[in-house]
């Protein structure tokens, strides 16, 4: 089965008839979402193919009963956007936008949980449940329907991991890009009570970086919360102090966010940790063999 979303998902799509946002709203739909709607401030009325273009997100939510509002717009827009989407009474929100200030998005974190609402990202590739619905930018081809959950801060290296476990006939029930910036929407800890509660996932894979502690703590609700197996990788071993490494959030401070105390972190934990992706798949293997 899946979190988050399924068959039943209606997504709108803000930006949806900028370059990025009409690129993959047509994905989208091509690897069956359910797109009811865009939307466009000043262009509604007028469609995207046969998707329908509203001039904003309430009048989009009341005309199609969408559910899901996922975000193509530009860094300058899309706080308000995700302002709007929560105002309207999205229950869940997903932005791709790269670029949005840490300020405000301590402002859209804590507005998020007062409505109650779910937001991914930003900076984020967004989250499939594959055969049933994907929102964002992730590469459907590469997934497979199945039983492991994923959680990553990293999109490149969820593609890799998922890639990996699907030519190990190791399909994935949901698989949800959270983003590496310093502020998101969702952390690890809400996801992984999620899947701990999914009657259809097995066992959890989760891809970390350098910075921050949200692994830290993940790995502490593991060791307090967590019955199913959950086998993780932490990228950023070689990285240097002070340096930014990629992503906003990739950043090590003193001996805070290493590699290393996310690993021992992990470990503690009874978190079986790979040292490169490849070996993903055999450790989900042997943690449900056990």
């Amino acid at each position: 089965m899946s979190i988050l979303i399924d068959r039943n998902t209606r997504v709108i799509v803000q930006g949806a008839t900028g370059r990025d946002g009409s690129f993959h709203s047509r994905k989208m739909k091509e690897d069956g979402t359910n797109i009811v709607g865009g939307v466009t401030p000043g262009k509604g009325g007028s469609k995207l193919d046969s998707i329908p273009i509203f001039n904003s997100v309430l009048e989009a939510k009341k005309a199609t009963g969408a559910n899901v509002s996922v975000i193509f717009v530009p860094a300058k827009f899309a706080s308000s956007a995700m302002i709007e989407a929560l105002d309207a009474g999205m229950p869940l929100v997903v932005c791709i936008t790269e670029g949005v200030p840490v300020l405000d998005m301590l402002e859209i974190y804590h507005l998020a949980h007062s409505r109650s609402a779910v937001l991914i990202g930003p900076n984020c590739p967004g989250l499939i449940s594959p055969g049933l619905c994907k929102v964002g930018i992730m590469p459907a081809p590469i997934h497979r329907q199945g039983t492991i959950g994923v959680i990553s801060r990293s999109g490149t290296l969820t593609y890799e991991v998922v890639n990996a476990l699907s030519n190990a006939d190791m399909g994935q029930s949901t698989c949800v890009g959270i983003g590496g910036d310093p502020v998101i929407g969702t952390g690890y800890i809400e996801l992984l009570e999620r899947f701990e509660a999914d009657r259809n996932t097995d066992a959890v894979v989760i891809i970390g970086e350098i910075g921050g502690d949200a692994e830290e703590r993940a790995a502490d609700f593991i060791r307090e919360k967590m019955q199913k197996p959950v086998v993780a990788f932490v990228s950023g071993r070689s990285a240097p102090e002070g340096k930014r490494m990629g992503h906003a959030g990739a950043i090590i401070s003193g001996k805070q966010g290493t590699a290393a105390a996310k690993e021992a972190a992990f470990k503690i934990a009874g978190v079986m940790v790979a040292d490169t992706p490849s070996e993903i798949p055999k450790l989900v293997s042997n943690q449900l063999e056990r």
